[in-house]
């Protein structure tokens, strides 16, 4: 059976899509992995959750899995150049980790210092679903800052939105 949509023009819409630039970090006995990423999304309050996906080519994914823990960065407008490097412009993973300041969590992961909210996860499940493992993660610990732009990303490009932009009710 042939697909309705086509991978391309799937890929076109979701660019369409505007999200938050995460860093994905772990730290654990398989060692010290990270990514960048912008699926990242809520699950459920009762137990708080959220997911992550991460790409099943990714050399990295038996490290997250084995691991069973992971924190996810939600970045500033300011981490424009650490998104790149998590992005994949940095190959060597001491470097990638030291082109900021850290925090280690309850976990044993890393976050980043001055990360808009980094969200310390155990991994509860991983499902393989296409393209993309589906990291579930408990959150059991949460850093935040109650200042600063979150970086977006938008049409294959980071963009920046002011915070103050007002609310729906007026």
């Amino acid at each position: 059976m042939e697909p309705l949509v086509s991978k391309t023009e799937f890929r076109n819409a979701m660019a369409r899509v505007c999200a938050p630039v995460n860093v994905i970090t772990t730290n654990g006995p398989a060692g010290r992995g990270g990514f960048t990423a912008t699926a990242m999304c809520s699950v459920t309050d009762e137990p708080p959750t959220l997911l992550v996906c991460m790409n099943r080519n990714s050399t990295q994914c038996g490290l997250f899995i084995d691991n069973m823990r992971f924190c996810v960065n939600v970045l500033s407008h300011d981490h424009r150049d650490l998104a790149g490097h998590f992005a994949g412009a940095t190959q060597d993973m001491a470097a990638r980790y030291a082109a900021t300041d850290w925090v280690e969590m309850q976990s044993g992961s890393f976050a980043v210092k001055d990360a808009i909210v980094s969200l310390d996860c155990e991994l509860a499940e991983a499902r393989l679903l296409g393209t993309h493992h589906i990291l579930i993660g408990r959150v059991v610990g949460i850093r935040s800052r109650s200042d600063g732009n979150a970086l977006l990303y938008f049409d294959r490009n980071y963009v920046h939105v002011p915070t103050q932009l007002g609310s729906f009710g007026g």
